[in-house]
């Protein structure tokens, strides 16, 4: 009952894809909160990228240069995209303010850098004044387990943990709230009582197919206390 789309082999997004339910569950969380010049931070094998597209520029970098073949190869013939492989740390990354990007987002990637106060500032470099920074998050500290060390999390995140980072960083939270309930106790199965070390395909799909549609229509009524993750919209000043 658990998923993390943050991988960065080509292999794994395009498996990842396969959870048509929850990526298209992640794209309603988040679609309302983006502008017309969006910069996609980690944006892998084009996953989210695609649902996109419609908007007047789409600017999509990843570390992994597989991953951003793979995704030109898969929009060819859209003008509107750019795509580069490019850290978020980098100089490069700040000269794509030369695309006046309205907001940014950055899914189930904030967690795999070592500095995000460095990472979310350099994002809020980029965006103009104004502009929405939209995250989601693995949530609260006390699930972090053996999954999350292999996928290559340095830490889970708590409403109260991400407004003071926002802060940090220069940012206002505009709005944070928490999603898949019932992944949280999936998640927290795997990492304290069976210390799974990497995620089942088998319940992923369960989880996917049966689970995700009862779950996502109940968060629509009642936004849960917790969550499995974190969504997040912070603001550039």
């Amino acid at each position: 009952m658990v998923i993390d789309s943050a991988a960065y082999t080509v292999a794994d997004q395009e498996r990842m894809a396969r959870a048509a339910n929850y990526v298209a569950w992640q794209r309603r969380l988040v679609h309302s909160d983006l502008g017309q010049r969006v910069l996609e931070v980690g944006c892998g094998v084009g996953n989210f990228t695609g649902s996109l597209l419609d908007r007047e520029a789409v600017i999509a970098v990843d570390v992994e240069p597989r991953c951003i073949a793979r995704l030109k190869r898969r929009y060819a013939a859209r003008r509107n995209l750019h795509a580069f492989v490019c850290d978020v740390l980098s100089p490069e990354f700040r000269d794509l303010a030369r695309f006046e990007p309205d907001s940014c987002v950055c899914l189930n990637v904030l967690e795999h850098t070592a500095d995000d106060r460095a990472a979310l500032a350099a994002m809020s470099a980029v965006v103009r004044p104004g502009g929405a920074i939209v995250l989601i998050v693995p949530a609260f500290q006390s699930l972090y387990g053996p999954i999350d060390r292999n996928l290559g999390h340095f830490r889970r995140y708590s409403r109260g943990a991400m407004s003071r980072l926002a802060e940090r960083a220069g940012l206002r939270l505009r709005k944070a709230h928490y999603s898949n309930f019932l992944g949280f106790f999936g998640w927290w199965m795997n990492a304290r009582v069976w210390k799974l070390e990497a995620q089942s395909a088998q319940q992923i799909e369960v989880f996917d197919r049966f689970l995700v549609p009862v779950a996502s229509a109940v968060e629509r009524v009642l936004p849960p206390p917790f969550g499995q993750s974190l969504v997040a919209v912070l603001e550039r000043p």
